[in-house]
């Protein structure tokens, strides 16, 4: 009997492969970061081929950190999952398998002049009723219409049938399986997904000028859509596909409505569960597909998506230089007592949850000559922790739900400076899991249960454990004074692009 289920994440800087045992518990793993490539301001790409390579890279490195002449780890993988970066679009020929264009990441804003000419009939909310959506640069269904009237003969190419279209999950099980799918969580990104119906909405390809025949067939996130076909993991089956955010819900063990999550990565993406309905949002908020199994009912979601957060601290080091590794931030900024009297807002894709504005750039506000270099990195901290109150606020508005604890994951939940600032900014715990990996254990739990490794979602559940609880120190005059300087900060990005 096999004892591992194995996850690809493929994420916006890096892609990874894990092995976990029945427990949840990381086995082994490999990690390979990817270029980012920056044409024009606000323009970002991937090479797919290099993420391509990078991925059987890591399925061999992982792999082959656990196994040794006598023994192979690979006998004893059930399945594989899949968990990605959403929205980055990618065009690629059916023949040659190679991309028409590099792949558009979800952070490009290039598609704000088709986004603006959508919205003039209808306004933003043209089509949310249908999708959960607002029209915005974030999403694929604008980027694949970038690159079919921007890539020489692509439109024709389309229309013959002999492109396909993917995110980043369909890409990988194509190479990997040969079959052209996706599922529920990652088709709900591209606004051209009927939220009800769970098909592509055919007004909304009419209105894109997209044909139906490059788009892949929408699964559930949790069966097995094919068996791999070459490598070192042939014959093994993929059977689970969520986009990264999905996953995390899905490894937090987030089944009941109220249940909520925040991934911070290079976004910082909160979910709400909200059961076998979609709630329409009234906030600034998405509404979204949590996920679903098998042949059950779908479970829906409202998200917050905030762009720029993991990202803001590459950016102090990359660009700036003012750490040589992102963990560093956390000493520079415990170097002074506050923020000094300045805000960062990292509006650099413009903003997005709850405000949806393309137009806005990022800004750093209060400036005086007492501010130095710690007082910098604190305020880049603090604007994850205030744009996650934001979300937050959004989030109980629209949901009537208040919530008791936010458990969360990703790569700065290691910040203790920052978890404990999200606890005082909230007013709520954070509750940090034992295992941190949750997007890629989602991925491995929906693997999972498509082929009897786990049983149900009572057996997942056993595997959540508690590693680490903040709870708010901070008192309501000051947490409140702190805020509203924010919510003033945020106004001076507006209306920055003409």
């Amino acid at each position: 009997m096999a004892k591992y289920i194995g996850a690809i994440d493929q994420g916006t800087t890096s892609t990874r492969f894990i092995i976990f045992d029945h427990d949840g518990n990381v086995v082994t793993f490999d990690q390979k970061e990817h270029e980012q490539i920056y044409p024009k301001a606000g323009w970002v790409e991937h090479d797919a081929l290099e993420i391509w390579k990078n991925t059987q890279d890591v399925i061999q490195g992982a792999v082959a950190k656990v196994s040794s002449d006598q023994y192979s780890v690979i006998s004893e993988i059930a399945a594989i999952g899949i968990t990605n970066q959403r929205e980055t679009t990618l065009v690629w020929d059916k023949e040659t398998g190679k991309p028409i264009y590099n792949a558009i990441v979800w952070q490009d804003t290039r598609t704000d002049v088709i986004i603006n000419k959508l919205s003039k009939q209808g306004g933003q909310d043209r089509f949310r009723k249908k999708i959960g959506l607002p029209l915005a640069t974030y999403f694929s269904g604008p980027k694949i219409k970038w690159i079919l009237d921007n890539v020489k003969g692509a439109k024709e190419k389309a229309k013959k049938g002999e492109l396909l279209f993917g995110n980043m999950d369909t890409w990988l099980i194509w190479n990997l399986t040969g079959e052209h799918i996706t599922d529920v969580t990652n088709a709900s990104r591209t606004m051209l997904m009927n939220l009800k119906t769970l098909d592509w909405d055919a007004e909304i390809l009419k209105v894109m000028g997209i044909p139906k025949n490059i788009l892949p067939k929408i699964k559930s996130s949790s069966e097995v859509y094919g068996n791999i076909n070459s490598g070192v993991l042939q014959r093994i089956p993929v059977a689970g596909d969520l986009g990264d955010q999905q996953a995390a819900l899905f490894g937090q063990t987030c089944f009941k409505a109220g249940e909520a999550k925040n991934t911070y990565g290079t976004g910082c993406f909160m979910l709400l569960n909200t059961g076998e309905k979609p709630v329409q949002s009234k906030a600034g908020l998405l509404t979204t597909l949590g996920y679903k199994i098998g042949n059950k009912k779908a479970v829906y979601a409202l998200e917050g998506s905030i762009a720029i957060t993991g990202a803001l601290i590459q950016w102090l080091r990359d660009n700036l230089s003012l750490i040589q590794s992102s963990p560093e931030v956390e000493a520079l900024a415990k170097s002074v007592e506050d923020n000094g009297g300045i805000y960062f807002v990292p509006a650099f894709s413009g903003l997005y949850a709850p405000y949806w504005k393309s137009d806005a750039r990022g800004v750093i506000v209060g400036l005086t000559r007492y501010v130095n270099k710690g007082h910098i990195a604190r305020a880049s901290l603090e604007a994850t922790a205030y744009q996650t109150r934001e979300v937050l606020d959004a989030m109980e508005k629209d949901s009537k739900v208040k919530l008791k604890a936010l458990k969360v994951d990703g790569g700065m939940v290691f910040n203790e400076l920052l978890m404990q600032f999200q606890s005082d900014i909230l007013n709520v715990p954070v509750v940090r899991p034992k295992v941190s990996e949750t997007t890629s254990l989602g991925a491995a739990y929906a693997a999972g249960l498509a082929v009897g490794f786990w049983k149900d979602t009572d057996e997942l559940k056993k595997n959540w454990g508690r590693d680490k609880e903040w709870t708010p120190k901070m008192d309501s005059k000051r947490r409140q004074g702190l805020y509203s300087g924010w919510k003033k900060a945020v106004t001076r990005t507006f209306d920055w692009i003409d």
